[in-house]
Order: structure tokens, then sequence, then C-alpha cells
């Protein structure tokens, strides 16, 4: 009678070290994430912080709306921008996107 017996060799082994390499998958997907998306957008955050704390009068700047014009005064929150002959517009700091060479405008 070898009937029960089969069952007891169509069981496999219960696998060995499964939940190790599961942690170490982990760590390097955690890896993975931390230098191809956080880092960088780090490095730009850093960079647009510079950008900002370094505005000055006379500054050619365009604003995240797409308007350009020149800084006519910085204040601690808010830049004014002057954006045609007499027609100043009051933004946040944070919306000025970029720093434009000096006579940028003018070729325009």
């Amino acid at each position: 009678m070898s009937f029960p017996l089969s069952p007891v060799i169509a069981q496999a082994a219960p696998p060995q070290g499964g939940g190790m390499s599961m942690i170490i998958m982990m760590v390097v997907l955690f890896g993975l994430m931390y230098f191809m998306m956080i880092r960088p957008q780090m490095k730009r955050q850093k960079e647009h912080r510079a950008l900002i704390a370094a505005l000055a009068k006379g500054d050619e700047v365009v604003t995240n709306g797409g308007l350009a014009g020149r800084v006519e005064e910085v204040g601690d929150t808010f830049v004014t921008v002057e954006i045609a002959p007499n027609v100043k517009v009051k933004l946040q700091k944070g919306a000025v996107q970029q720093v434009l060479p000096k006579g940028s405008l003018k070729s325009a």
C-alpha cells in the first residue's frame, strides 16, 4: 500500500532565506529611487532658492506664467516687475522661474 506515501513525496521543501533577499531588494530599490528622483529634485530646489535670493533691481526675469520683464523692486516675499513701459506687476518671489541675461528683453 503505497497510497499514504505519495502525498509526502509530492510536498516541496519550504524556501530558505527568502526574507533576507526581500529586504535587500527593498533597500536597493529605495537607493535607486533616492538617486533617480529625490536627489535631483533637491538640487533643483536649492538652485531655485539661490536664484530667488540673488534677485536684484534691474534683473530681467521670466515668471512661471510666461511674463517677461525687468525687476523694479525687491521685497521680502514679493517682487515688482515692469512688463511694459509704465505697466508694473507685483508677484511672489517664488513665481520667478528664470533670470535672463542683460539686454535679452530689448532684442525680443
